[in-house]
């Protein structure tokens, strides 16, 4: 399965003697590669920046910045997976990422522990965003008719009301599509499971789970 705009290749003999995760530490930038100076926008209108932060450490160290448009126009640091979250989308947040922790290999004059630990935990994590499934149901609902309480029901999420009548548990569907909030939260969450991704294309959609995630 994808995550995270990469697909899963082959195994060769080679992958069993290199590093996990080999292109952070920097053998070479992304053939793709975004400027390490672009500052992606968030639909608030908010910009992503690396920057190196004053820490207690005796060098600052390499993080990621959200300057809120103006009128307010402050700035806070951000975690990779909550700007990947804001702008629901894994690029540039994470070829950005990659470049500069390849840019500053070999530096001792910057810390990028906390970042690279940050873009393991978004790489590995079973926990991916769900705007890809989302387009896609909202796209077959459009096409084809297609109902959220049919798709839940495809997916076995099943309610009965006061007469015994059965229908998809469409609030369960559309908190998992990010189009109602969880209870309790004010926004919908952009994040799903991929096992309960790969539930609702599998079975709700009829589709691979490769055919319905974000990049």
């Amino acid at each position: 399965m994808r995550r995270g705009g990469y697909r899963c290749r082959s195994l060769t003999a080679a992958d069993f003697l290199s590093p996990p995760l080999p292109d952070e530490d920097g053998a070479c930038l992304s053939a793709a590669a975004t400027p390490v100076d672009s500052e992606p926008l968030d639909a608030m209108g908010g910009t992503y920046r690396l920057r190196p932060l004053p820490t207690a450490m005796s060098i600052p160290e390499l993080r990621w910045r959200r300057q809120a448009p103006p009128p307010a126009g402050e700035a806070r640091t951000v975690s990779v997976r909550e700007a990947v979250a804001a702008l629901e989308s894994y690029e540039p947040i994470l070829t950005l990422t990659m470049n500069a922790l390849a840019l500053a290999r070999g530096e001792r004059e910057l810390s990028t522990a906390v970042l690279r630990a940050e873009l393991v935990r978004v790489r590995l994590s079973p926990i991916v965003l769900n705007r890809g499934l989302r387009e896609v149901v909202l796209a077959h609902i459009e096409r084809d008719g297609l109902s959220l309480s049919e798709i839940a029901t495809r997916c076995g999420r099943v309610k009965r009301d006061a007469c015994g009548n059965e229908s998809g548990e469409t609030s369960w569907l559309a908190r998992r599509l990010g189009l109602l909030p969880e209870g309790g939260k004010e926004r919908p969450t952009p994040w799903i499971h991929s096992d309960v991704l790969a539930l609702i294309a599998r079975r709700g959609l009829g589709l691979s789970p490769r055919e319905v995630e974000a990049e």
